[in-house]
């Protein structure tokens, strides 16, 4: 098989080497993730480096900002490699996460903060409607209806009239989910943890969430990094 910088790779060597099947190394030539292949006289595909360091920053790239994303930044490299348009989009890559970060970290002291507060004697004039949460939490009502609908925070009915009314404890519940949802989480592990929530451990059960959340975030930088080295080694390639 050939060396790493020697050039001539076969289609099952970059498959190999970028950790891709045959079939998908073929698909990115296809969308333009990887250049052009040289093909022999009997039709073969050659590869090199540039080839395998394009996959390989797709990869990365992939894992840290989506397989759309990681397609355009790639396609870009080789499409406008001496213009500012690859440095463009791994900047807004960046700051997609580092935005991530900063509504991770406004949750954590949002549901820190959420979570200590007393209920106390709890009334029946403490509830409130539908409209006046949303407007509180900033929310459409239809988000408040749309939590309902998913069991994420199931407000009581007014026997008499069937309309939604939230008690104090069910307004904390809201909010905690309204910050959650912010720092992006999704329903479904939402919708895992809000029992959890609403047992002794509420506190402790957030933060754990909250920190696999950050742990995740820190996976995707770390992806973004490596892919951004892969694609200066392309843009190398491309300058020789």
């Amino acid at each position: 098989m050939p060396g790493l910088k020697s050039g001539g790779f076969r289609t099952v060597d970059v498959a190999r080497r970028a950790g891709y099947s045959v079939q998908q190394v073929r698909n990115l030539e296809r969308d333009g993730v990887l250049p052009p292949a040289t093909r022999t006289a009997t039709g073969y595909r050659i590869y090199g480096e540039i080839h395998l360091q394009s996959a390989l920053a797709y990869r990365a790239l992939a894992a840290g900002a989506g397989p759309t994303e990681a397609k355009n930044i790639v396609r870009a490299v080789h499409r406008f490699p001496a213009s500012q348009v690859v440095l463009t989009l791994l900047d807004a890559a960046h700051a997609r996460l580092d935005a991530e970060r900063t509504e991770l970290r406004r949750a954590e002291e949002a549901a820190r903060a959420i979570s200590s507060e007393p209920i106390g004697d709890v009334r029946a004039s403490d509830s409130m409607s539908v409209s006046e949460l949303a407007a509180a939490l900033g929310v459409r009502p239809s988000t408040l209806r749309h939590w309902d609908a998913e069991d994420l925070v199931v407000p009581d009915r007014d026997p008499a009239r069937g309309t939604r009314r939230y008690t104090p404890t069910q307004v904390r519940d809201a909010r905690i989910v309204h910050q959650l949802r912010k720092a992006g989480y999704r329903i479904a592990p939402l919708r895992a943890l809000i029992p959890e929530l609403r047992r002794a451990r509420r506190l402790e059960d957030v933060a754990s969430a909250l920190a696999a959340r950050d742990a995740d975030i820190a996976v995707r930088s770390k992806a973004l990094l490596d892919g951004a080295a892969a694609l200066s080694a392309v843009l190398s390639g491309r300058a020789t």
